[in-house]
């Protein structure tokens, strides 16, 4: 008998555990950055940034979304990888896309594929890309493009998934003339290679912020350099040059987080008259 209950009371400390973990998909936190690259003081770029929406394995709805960056300011919008890794999900992931077109970011969306994009059949890939290219995305595989912000040239250069060894960085800079350079990739262990690849600002995901972590995201270990050093979320600085890492938004493998939160961030770049800061939310 005694075993039976400690059974049961095991079930159910489970079940609750398992539950809360799920319930923490739908608590998004809005991260809040600003950045110090070389622009004029009075010049500020606000970059809104999703990374790993696993549309397969995502709590949050569109219209969700939109409730939570309808009153951002928004200039461009940046999504790093990990969208999706099913065919059958590239039409329901254009509803996100519909509604991230609503904000009307003057510069426009750009996307970078992910270790779990390159699923898809080859295909299928070249689908979704087409598919996001016509719903108005700007989709960059190791290419770059040009912004010219007043006097001030922004460079945004999409580095292949580096998990995958896509990324190609004599490619991805090619023509890439003197500005800032916006770095987006997906896994950002490909900032240790990158000392004779010069960049202002990178963003990336990839890592989940652990997804599990508790006590400590051990299973990270196998995906790089950096989850080696505990370097798996938030802002960071390699050889003095910043590069973020977000929570992403969506989950993989099985739909629940402990220990950290789906992330939205909002990156402002600005003169180099303040320190770099974060807020969060």
């Amino acid at each position: 008998m005694y075993m039976i209950i400690l059974g049961i009371i095991l079930l159910l400390v489970l079940f609750l555990a398992l539950r809360a973990a799920y319930r923490n998909t739908f608590d998004v936190a809005i991260q809040k950055v600003e950045v110090n690259v070389d622009f004029p003081n009075d010049k500020k770029l606000n970059i809104l940034h999703l990374s790993d929406m696993h549309i397969e394995n995502l709590s949050i709805t569109p219209e969700n979304l939109y409730d939570k960056i309808k009153d951002m300011k928004i200039d461009l919008i940046a999504l790093t990888g990990d969208q999706l890794e099913r065919e059958r999900n590239i039409q329901p992931f254009m509803k996100y896309i519909e509604i991230l077109k609503k904000i009307q970011a003057p510069y426009g969306i750009y996307v970078v594929f992910g270790n779990h994009d390159y699923l898809l059949r080859k295909s299928s890939l070249e689908s979704f890309r087409k598919t996001l290219e016509n719903h108005g995305c700007i989709v960059m595989q190791n290419e770059n493009r040009t912004l010219h912000l007043g006097d001030t040239r922004l460079n945004i250069i999409g580095i292949d998934d580096f998990s995958t060894r896509r990324s190609n960085l004599v490619q991805s800079y090619r023509g890439v003339d003197q500005g800032v350079n916006l770095v987006l990739t997906h896994d950002p262990n490909v900032v240790l290679q990158m000392k004779d690849a010069p960049f202002d600002y990178l963003l990336s995901g990839h890592f989940h912020g652990g997804q599990i972590h508790w006590p400590k995201p051990y299973h990270l270990v196998k995906m790089g350099k950096l989850a080696r050093m505990n370097i798996i979320k938030g802002l960071h600085y390699h050889n003095e040059k910043p590069f973020y890492i977000s929570e992403g938004l969506g989950q993989t493998g099985i739909n629940i987080r402990t220990g950290c939160r789906p992330e939205i961030t909002l990156h402002t770049l600005k003169g180099k008259e303040n320190k770099s800061v974060t807020r969060a939310s």
